[in-house]
């Protein structure tokens, strides 16, 4: 990770672009002294589906983040999403062994908790706990030192396909970079946006991309439910594309200068320039008629994303509201518009609790990588991540003496 320790780096790896940012431990806390954007060519839907262009992409980001920082860059937290990704709660029980909490003991509860069937194709990325109960007190947060004699853990249990995973990992190794972890990145942009009064209070977390709209509901400060739409921005510039005719990258490009998220909010009269597919001449169309086009795919967006919210049963109970991020939502009034549809306050969540290059990243579009930063340097750990036939036999090994200490 170059000559200093203190420096992590997060990488996120987008539909629409790939996000390097560097970061620096100091005593003020942490510093970005690097950031490194290039457009992202591989992706689908949050999805590696070209590897050679997602490690150029990948490559030009972190070339760009280096030069900025002046380190060289081995080692990345990286982010996770698209639709495989599958989160879920499960509950563990045991006994506590000498009447007081160990680490042994949270360790075994855990490990109860995730004694789950998953699929061989899939992969746990995340353990999360929410809360443990010791004998009947409940809302405990941490355990360890307690009396007692019966241990309960609740946790929330992300899983992903390892193929995803794997592909991730591999165009990273391709690009000369180590995976420290994989996150999630509903969780790393949570990192970055979200204050600790929010997650107590209760909140969803909407971080919607190019490809995917990611979903995080925090209450009591744990997190109580995850899930990624595989539809984002791009859809809405794939309707102008197909509406207007006119290639994919000029319709981005005509959405990010002209759009609303609602259609009062344009004038009739103004008209804007719409390129041509195969080189003809340019054509014009009404700023309303864009924005009608717009509108309806936003619409039906958030009307998915309340539907997955009234499906936790959390609905009713986040008194924070909402928190949108991501690049989709610079479109102005869409904030406005999501708080109509969900009924609740909703917010433009941008990257906070950093210092540094802090007029850079002050946008919604580095949430996911400022998240992965901040989530690297709560979880420095040398390790490297592997994939989960390397770590078999350390699991068995750990087991083996886990129980041999059991008896002897």
């Amino acid at each position: 990770m170059g000559k200093n320790n203190s420096v992590v780096v997060g990488l996120d790896i987008g539909t629409s672009k790939v996000c390097a940012i560097v970061g620096e431990m100091t005593e003020q806390g942490i510093e970005v002294i690097g950031v490194g954007t290039h457009a992202s060519q591989g992706l689908r839907k949050g999805v590696v589906v070209n590897i050679e262009s997602t490690v150029t992409s990948v490559k030009k980001a972190v070339e760009e983040a280096e030069l900025m920082a002046g380190c060289e860059i081995h080692t990345a937290f990286v982010g996770i999403a698209g639709g495989h990704i599958k989160g879920f709660n499960s509950h563990g029980i045991v006994a506590v062994k000498n009447k007081e909490v160990s680490q042994r003991d949270v360790d075994r509860v855990i490990d109860a908790a995730k004694a789950v069937a998953i699929p061989l194709d899939r992969e746990v990325l995340h353990i999360l706990p929410q809360e443990y109960i010791i004998d009947d007190q409940d809302g405990v947060r941490e355990p360890l030192g307690m009396s007692g004699v019966r241990l309960e853990a609740r946790v929330h249990i992300v899983t992903g396909a390892v193929t995803s995973a794997q592909n991730i990992v591999k165009s990273c190794n391709r690009a000369d970079l180590n995976v420290a972890d994989i996150v999630l990145e509903p969780l790393a942009s949570a990192e970055a946006v979200l204050t600790d009064e929010e997650r107590e209070l209760g909140v969803a977390l909407i971080d919607m991309g190019g490809g995917t709209t990611d979903l995080a509901i925090f209450h009591d400060g744990a997190v109580k439910h995850t899930a990624v739409i595989a539809i984002g921005g791009n859809h809405v510039t794939g309707d102008i594309a197909a509406g207007l005719r006119t290639p994919f990258a000029d319709a981005e490009r005509i959405k990010q200068r002209y759009g609303f998220a609602k259609a009062f909010m344009a004038s009739s009269e103004e008209r804007v320039e719409v390129p041509n597919v195969g080189g003809k001449a340019p054509g014009s169309v009404s700023r309303q008629i864009l924005c009608e086009i717009i509108e309806p795919r936003l619409d039906e967006l958030f009307e998915l994303v309340q539907k997955e919210i009234a499906k936790t049963g959390f609905d009713g109970a986040l008194a924070s509201g909402a928190v949108m991020t991501g690049g989709s939502m610079l479109l102005p009034g869409a904030v406005e518009m999501a708080e109509e549809i969900f009924g609740m306050p909703t917010r433009l969540g941008v990257p906070m609790h950093v210092g540094g290059l802090v007029d850079i990243i002050a946008s919604p579009v580095y949430a996911t990588g400022v998240g992965l930063l901040l989530y690297g340097m709560k979880r420095q750990e040398r390790t490297h991540f592997r994939m989960r036939d390397d770590r078999i036999f350390s699991k068995v090994k750990h087991r083996m003496s886990d129980w041999l200490s059991e008896f002897f």
